[in-house]
């Protein structure tokens, strides 16, 4: 058992998001772990570009109310306690409402190779990030 050394909050990268983001990085599981875990603070408005993930992702919200959109024009309106998972290769984005600031834990996987487990694409378009919001998720299909 060791404390994890904390790192500076940082700011997140212009490339990857819209608007003001700030993380911090709360594990970065050296192998055999996988594990990653940041917790992360939107400004209103501010959102991540579209991307996935290899194995997937978690977002637990710890204040305020994120949003969560697919391609497929669902918006997801997650409140404090909720945890949205997104499934591998599941092009996503997420980001707060444009009235609150928001800050959820983003808990992922890394392949432990030092190859990319996040693939980002273009930034969410204004029209995208404005799309009519539900409180329901989708139904899983098998």
């Amino acid at each position: 058992m060791k404390f994890v050394k904390q790192q500076p909050t940082s700011k997140a990268p212009a490339d990857w998001f819209t608007g003001d983001v700030w993380w911090d990085v709360i594990v970065a599981g050296q192998e055999p772990s996988r594990m990653r875990v940041n917790t992360v603070r939107f400004s209103p408005g501010a959102r991540t570009n579209w991307h996935s993930h290899v194995l997937g992702q978690a977002l637990h919200v710890v204040s305020g109310v994120a949003l969560i959109g697919t391609r497929d024009g669902t918006i997801v309106e997650a409140h404090p306690g909720e945890t949205v998972t997104c499934p591998p290769g599941e092009e996503h984005w997420h980001g707060a409402v444009p009235d609150r600031f928001m800050e959820h834990l983003a808990l992922w996987e890394g392949k432990g190779d030092g190859s990319t487990e996040t693939t980002w694409a273009e930034p969410v378009s204004d029209e995208q990030y404005n799309g009519p919001r539900t409180r329901e998720l989708p139904r899983a299909t098998s």
